[in-house]
């Protein structure tokens, strides 16, 4: 491997890895940062729906000004971005300021998210893709597992505002480093054919940003009032209703549309898109119900309860680390057909499980399932889309990661309601992950891929060529 793809894989799960240690540590951080800002319930939700909701709505359009102005410029921008704002949040003197700054952070985010992708696919020739997937799979399952001891620490020891600091270091050198990583002469010109669809892009982030508000207020409709929620909620799923319809019709009928039909009219990518809604919907409502099952049922300290769940963590980055053998050997059909169906089965068997060696088993299926199906689903989407489309690949690949979480939370929170109990949200749950393994089977098969990694048939002709020195345009999908 060069430098310039060490340096693109370096940035890449740098981008992953803040993303994702940022979300985990925050929701640790959440009470104390509620008793110091005297804050309300639903202001500091706020702190986490502001972002979302801003994160969602932008990262198709933010895929999209990277293919047209470079993946590097955006990344960087998102990066510095994204650590200035986490230092103004660790600055901020009330909740009005953290609620603000975070939906800086989420534009931010939505930034950076797909450049990381997208830097990969123009680093790294297609058939060769598996192995640095594999790698930000793995330290992304790291990161998840880490955030919650890194945050605790940090929060006893030196308050809520050093979480946030936390972000401000790597921030700035992964964000100065993609800056440096190729000199002027060597980035290529901008794709000046490529118009951007305004009017599109609007549309699509009315309809997913009021799409995610909608299920992130939906569990708990009690802190804004019944009636208020329920109103709330109404309103803000018509509007993404309409907006939905309206984007759709405008993508049909408008010249340069922001989805273009080189991905959206690719059965496997929207397959593999599909199975990432799925995933990641069954393995965070599954989660959800779990957590309350080994605290309040099984009387659990958040202690155990992690250490019970460590194996999630350990199976997510042993799968990611074997996942692109698999593809090899079985292709991205089979390999993501038989990781959820093992989402599914680590589901089922957390329903039941009550001692230690169920409950550790459960989670190893579903690390297991979910590390797995990361790697090829993602592989899919990125590799299927040309150079000149990979942002908007990798902004629909992570719309699909914020949309189908905050879908299964919840699916869960109101299956949790209506049953009572554990077994109706996580057998709906493992039914999900069930769906998942019938949309993978439209992904390509073995016999299909043209360099026998599971990936598929290679993109169009030219689109797999268009080698861009490294971290030139590529985007974080």
């Amino acid at each position: 491997m060069n430098h310039r793809r060490a340096a693109a894989l370096a940035c890449s799960v740098a981008g992953a890895v803040i993303v994702a240690l940022d979300g985990t540590v925050l929701t640790v951080a959440q009470p104390t940062l509620r008793h110091d800002l005297a804050a309300s319930y639903t202001q500091v939700q706020w702190t986490s729906t502001g972002y979302l909701v801003a994160v969602a709505s932008l990262l198709v359009f933010a895929g999209r000004l990277g293919d047209r102005y470079g993946h590097r410029w955006l990344f960087a921008g998102g990066m510095l971005g994204f650590g200035a704002a986490s230092a103004g949040i660790g600055l901020a003197p009330g909740i009005g300021w953290v609620i603000a700054l975070r939906v800086a952070q989420g534009v931010c985010g939505a930034l950076l998210q797909p450049a990381t992708l997208g830097m990969l696919r123009a680093a790294f020739p297609p058939d060769r893709l598996g192995m640095p997937l594999a790698v930000r799979t793995s330290a992304i399952g790291v990161a998840a597992a880490a955030g919650p001891v890194v945050g605790g620490a940090l929060v006893a020891g030196l308050g809520w505002r050093a979480v946030f600091f936390l972000n401000i270091g790597p921030a700035l050198l992964f964000g100065a480093l993609a800056l440096a990583l190729a000199p002027p002469g060597h980035e290529p010109a901008p794709a000046p054919r490529l118009r951007l669809d305004l009017p599109g892009a609007l549309l699509l982030a009315a309809a997913l940003g009021c799409a995610v508000h909608t299920l992130v207020a939906l569990p708990d409709p009690g802190r804004a009032g019944p009636v208020t929620a329920s109103v709330t909620g109404a309103v803000t799923g018509a509007v993404a209703v309409v907006a939905a319809a309206a984007f759709v019709r405008h993508e049909r009928r408008t010249e340069h549309p922001l989805l273009p039909p080189d991905v959206v009219g690719s059965a496997a990518v929207g397959s593999a898109v599909g199975v990432l809604v799925a995933a990641s919907a069954a393995l965070s409502g599954t989660l959800f119900v779990v957590t309350y099952v080994l605290q309040d049922t099984l009387g659990l300290d958040p202690f155990h309860s992690a250490l019970r769940s460590l194996p999630l963590a350990a199976l997510m980055v042993l799968a990611a680390a074997v996942c692109p053998v698999l593809l090899r050997r079985a292709g991205a059909r089979r390999t993501t057909v038989a990781a959820m169906a093992g989402l599914a089965l680590g589901a089922v068997v957390l329903a039941r499980a009550t001692g230690t060696l169920a409950l550790c088993t459960g989670f190893a299926l579903l690390g297991a399932g979910f590390g797995t199906v990361m790697v090829a689903a993602t592989q899919v989407v990125v590799r299927q889309a040309a150079v000149g489309s990979a942002g908007v690949a990798g902004g629909l690949q992570q719309t699909a990661m914020n949309v189908g979480p905050a879908l299964g939370v919840a699916a869960a929170t109101t299956l949790r309601g209506v049953g009572g109990g554990a077994g109706l949200p996580l057998a709906v749950l493992a039914g999900v992950a069930g769906a998942g393994a019938v949309a993978g089977r439209a992904l390509p098969g073995r016999a299909h891929a043209s360099d026998a990694d599971g990936r598929g048939p290679r993109p169009p002709t030219g689109a797999a060529h268009e080698a861009v020195p490294v971290l030139p345009r590529d985007h974080e999908a």
